[in-house]
């Protein structure tokens, strides 16, 4: 029940119908019975700089989620950023302080790990495969090379996205091997689906973000992952399954996700 009193977070983006963090935030307060909600805002782009400054009105609003297509559009607009969404150019959590004022972070890649740390995944010296150069895709690629990883390859449609975060990556960690474009799945200990290919899949023959023959090279050994979170069941995972691999669906993430977020807003303790 929302009351006069309830203090509010959000998640803001377009569209919003496929997003799992108000069921899994709200789940989360009501089953410790926290004064305290989620709502789901579907943000027409025209709308975006009064959101901006009705957020910093917005008395009881605690913070905001963002997702696609908000992520690096918002990042400029706030008062400040943590170091990698600096870096990255891009946001998905924003905090409001008691001021007005609005900070940002990018905690997709911290959430990514913790799901791929639950499925016993741990990238220090691992190789892996990041399909997708967006929010997520890049997030994901920054805070594995944070962790350690010793080869990161990147693939996507836009070899200039590829390249220009090859580069960002390579400066920001210049022990680390960065490559583009596989030629196969071999030699990958983690094979990552962060662009929106399989969404809203209604079968297992859907859409594909790699070409066939690539994906034969998989190995049965690769943990293999998928941001989209409907289906949570994507034909990429499916593909893997069949063949035999260890999966981590969206779905996975963004629970896992649920405390990197809720924390930096200020209503989750880190480890929920």
């Amino acid at each position: 029940m929302i009351k006069g009193s309830t203090e509010l977070v959000a998640i803001v983006g377009s569209p919003v119908t496929q997003v799992k963090s108000p069921e899994n935030f709200n789940r989360w307060f009501a089953d410790r019975q926290q004064n305290v909600a989620m709502l789901a805002i579907d943000l027409a782009p025209s709308a975006l700089q009064n959101f901006i400054e009705t957020l910093r009105s917005w008395r009881n609003l605690r913070g905001c989620v963002v997702t696609v297509p908000y992520k690096q559009l918002l990042a400029s607009r706030l008062d400040s950023v943590s170091e990698r969404s600096a870096v990255l150019g891009s946001v998905n959590v924003i905090r409001r302080e008691a001021d007005g004022r609005l900070v940002g972070d990018i905690v997709d890649g911290e959430g990514f790990l913790s799901a791929a740390r639950q499925q016993g995944f741990d990238p220090q010296g691992k190789q892996a495969l990041v399909i997708g150069t967006g929010g997520v895709g890049s997030a994901i690629a920054y805070s594995l090379c944070q962790a350690g990883i010793s080869h990161l390859v990147i693939s996507d449609l836009s070899t200039e996205r590829v390249e220009a975060l090859a580069e960002l990556l390579r400066s920001a960690f210049p022990e680390i091997v960065i490559s583009t474009q596989p030629a196969s799945l071999e030699p990958f200990d983690l094979v990552i689906n962060a662009s929106p290919v399989g969404m809203g899949a209604t079968s297992d023959e859907g859409p594909m973000p790699l070409p066939l023959e690539l994906m034969q090279t998989l190995q049965g050994s690769t943990l293999v992952a998928d941001v989209v979170t409907s289906p949570a069941m994507t034909p990429f995972l499916a593909f893997a399954r069949d063949r035999g691999c260890p999966i981590q669906t969206g779905p996975e993430m963004a629970l896992a996700q649920l405390g990197n977020l809720g924390h930096f807003m200020g209503v989750t303790p880190l480890q929920i």
